[in-house]
């Protein structure tokens, strides 16, 4: 990543969070991409839609959160289950490159997709040279 334009925060739930009943905080695992005009963050939260996530910019720090219940189907009880359910945090400090007014977020089948565009000062450009 260009300059420390971006770069990740373990997420640790804070001493002073207090959560109304007890689950367990997953770090979602996260691939993050760059090009010339953008970064690109997909964070793994299997179970989580549109109505479950919030993403948060407070100065230059961007935190995502999702919750995720599991619902049997109607008919069935749950017998055994390996996957835990709780809530997902993760955070990531932006630097100066990150045009924070246009940052986009979509998720579709557990995959929440950031799309972070670089500041106009921060992309490459060409210089034109004229004869002199």
């Amino acid at each position: 990543m260009a300059d420390m334009a971006l770069s990740k925060s373990e997420s640790q739930v804070p001493a002073s969070t207090e959560r109304a009943e007890a689950s367990m905080v997953f770090s979602p695992r996260v691939d993050i991409r760059e090009t010339e005009t953008e970064f690109l963050i997909l964070a793994d939260m299997p179970g989580v839609d549109e109505t479950s996530v919030s993403i948060d910019l407070e100065g230059s720090e961007l935190a995502i959160r999702g919750s995720f219940v599991p619902k049997p189907p109607e008919g069935y009880s749950l017998t055994y289950q390996e996957y835990a359910s709780g809530d997902y945090e993760r955070s990531f400090t932006l630097g100066d490159s990150v045009d924070r007014n246009g940052i986009q977020a979509v998720v579709r089948d557990g995959v929440l997709r950031l799309t972070l565009p670089k500041a106009r000062e921060a992309q490459p450009r060409r210089i034109a040279v004229k004869a002199g």
